[in-house]
Order: C-alpha cells, then structure tokens, then sequence
C-alpha cells in the first residue's frame, strides 16, 4: 500500500550537464499526470509518462525534469557567398562615395542576418540516456516515501477496521438479546391488558411481527462479510484505495440500517461507535493510492 502524498529529488552533475528530477504529488480520485520540461525534451516525454503511468495509479502528479548542457554541441556555418555580397556592397559604396568604413565593414557584415548560422543538434534519445538514470532514482526516492506512509496508514485502517469488527460481534451477541426483549415487552403488555387471558400463540405472533420489522440480522451478516472483504484488500491489493471507498459506502449502509431498526440504548451507542471508526477509515482511504 502506498500514500498518494509523497516527494522527491534528485540532481546530478556531470562534465556534460545539470540534470535534476522533482516529483510530488498529492490526494486525486484517478491519475492526474503533468511532467514540466524544456520543450526540447518534448520528444521523451511520452516514454517517462509511462514509466510513472505504469507505478502510479492514483493522485496528482508533478514531474519537473530540468537539463542544463555545460558542453553545447552548437555549430555555426558562415555563408560565404553573402558574407562576400555584403563586403562587395561596401565596397562598391565607399568607392562611390569616396568614404572610407572607418573599420565597421567587417562589424557591419558579421551583423546581418544569414551571414553567420548556427545549428544545434537536439538529439533526443542522448538526452533520454543522460536523464534516465536521474530520474530512476527520483522515482525510487519517491515509492519509498510514498510506501512509509502507505504503511502508517495501513496501520491505522487495520486499527480502525479491528474496532469495527468489535462493533459488528457486539450487534451479534445483542440480536438473540433483543429477540428476547421484544417477547418480554410484548408478554408484559398483553398481561397488562388481559390479565390471565394471554394467548401464547397470539405473543409468538405479535414477536414474530416485531422481530420481521426490527430484526438486525440481515444487516449483521452483511457487514462481517464487507469486514472480511476490507480485509483481504488491505491484505492482498497493494492499491486499495478505490475498493476501499466502495466498501465504506457498503458498511455505511448496514450501519445505518441497523441504527434505523435498533430499540435499545446500549447498541445506539455501539453503532455511534461503529460510524466514528467507518468515517475514519473513509477518510483514510482517500489518501490512499
């Protein structure tokens, strides 16, 4: 299990270049991937796009790659044949005018455009070679940081979890508890109105009503079952994160039935209990990848 908040850097410096990798990120319902690089990197992007896309699954995600060259594979062609057309240009004016340049024809000709080029080689896949490792190294920084806090928060969910599973034995151990209440109540009610009149049949009746519109049991199986399914995911799926909501959602609507149906005070207050420990794993899942 790993977080969805994590961070890391990494730089390196070579004779060649300053490379450094930043990734960060934080809490998002899917994958929201953005990667900030000189546009001349453009062409690699797409490769480490899949390298997080593949690690990754949820939350927003920052990469800042930087490269900065200390040796330039810049070249610079001159075009003789318009560099000669500009001096013959000058030329041809100072005999014209009689003028001498006063030394600025060779300044004038290095000045205008064509005259001078230069071409730098962007090659993409040197570049991708020389960041690789860099960012390799970022990214293991950032899954170590991310997987600490993933297992504090698997901690805490199993803390959690293990409280709701207090609460769901505590309603099982009360359904025969309040099954035997409602005959109580019902027998004493019908003394009360018929004396020694009671029909035995007619209290089994009135329970079996009772017990039809408030029993738990129903809800009770349903919530050990979402129980041991939160388990396995926590166990057995190293990104739970979506699962996890969905099974919240799940449990919150057993708990609440069970809120609606119940009679007693003693298990209102469990079920108080029960959604405290739910919304904390609700809200833990949420950071969750």
């Amino acid at each position: 299990m790993i977080s969805m908040t994590g961070y890391a850097y990494e730089e390196v410096t070579s004779e060649a270049a300053v490379i450094s990798v930043e990734i960060k990120s934080v809490n998002s319902r899917f994958l929201d991937l953005s990667i900030n690089m000189p546009s001349f990197l453009n062409p690699v992007e797409s490769y480490f796009r899949g390298k997080i896309s593949d690690i990754i699954v949820r939350g927003k995600v920052d990469v800042n790659i930087r490269l900065k060259e200390l040796q330039s594979d810049v070249e610079i062609f001159v075009d003789e044949n318009l560099a000669k057309a500009y001096g013959d240009a000058v030329k041809k004016i100072a005999c014209v005018t009689g003028l001498s340049d006063g030394g600025n024809a060779m300044q004038f000709v290095l000045n205008q455009p064509g005259v001078l080029v230069s071409n730098k080689t962007n090659d993409a896949e040197k570049y991708k070679a020389m960041i690789e490792p860099v960012f390799n190294a970022s990214l293991e920084k950032y899954l170590a940081d991310a997987k600490r806090e993933g297992q504090n928060m698997k901690k805490d969910l199993e803390e959690k979890l293990s409280k709701l599973e207090e609460c769901a034995a505590f309603f099982k151990q009360w359904q025969p508890k309040m099954e035997n209440a409602f005959k109580e109540q019902i027998t004493t009610k019908f003394k009360e109105l018929l004396e020694d009149k009671v029909d035995e049949n007619r209290i089994m009746t009135e329970t079996a009503a009772m017990l039809v519109k408030y029993t738990i049991n129903e809800e009770i199986v349903r919530l050990h079952s979402h129980i041991a399914a939160m388990k396995d995911e926590l166990k057995n799926n190293p990104t739970p994160g979506k699962k996890l909501d969905f099974i919240c959602q799940e449990m919150n609507r057993e708990i609440n039935t069970i809120g609606s149906k119940n009679q007693f005070s003693e298990v209102g207050a469990m079920v108080i209990q029960a959604k405290d420990a739910l919304e904390n794993i609700r809200e833990q899942s949420k950071n969750v990848a």
